[in-house]
């Protein structure tokens, strides 16, 4: 997909999506390029929190933050109320946080494996 959401370009998305999941502690940040195997996105940002509180807690920051800044909303989210797995799709970029738990049980990086992660410290500010 190419098409952005705001002035933001899917990259940039992803970056800024991570970056705020970090801000709110998110362990083990990773950005999936998932250009090369998908047609519904172009980026996967998986993101961990240390528990269901924790993972709610970096959704709605990332939700808050994004509709404030960039006029950005998930065209859909599904988990929030357990919060063990949240998804939001934001159409060019998927945010997925997860409880440990959960992370290490669906295991999504080994799944998408063959797709190449995406450098964080780049990620927006």
């Amino acid at each position: 997909m190419t098409a952005t959401l705001g002035a933001l370009s899917s990259l940039e998305q992803a970056r800024r999506i991570a970056a705020l999941a970090a801000e709110k502690l998110a362990e083990d940040v990773v950005i999936l390029d998932m250009r090369p195997v998908c047609v519904y996105t172009d980026f996967f940002v998986l993101a961990t929190g240390r528990n269901a509180r924790q993972t709610k807690s970096i959704y709605d920051e990332v939700y808050s933050r994004l509709k404030a800044e960039a006029k950005l909303t998930p065209r859909a989210t599904d988990g929030a109320r357990e919060a063990e797995w949240i998804v939001a799709d934001y159409l060019d970029v998927v945010l997925h946080v997860f409880t440990p738990e959960t992370r290490a049980f669906y295991r999504l990086e080994d799944l998408w494996g063959d797709v190449p992660a995406v450098e964080l410290e780049a990620a927006a500010s």
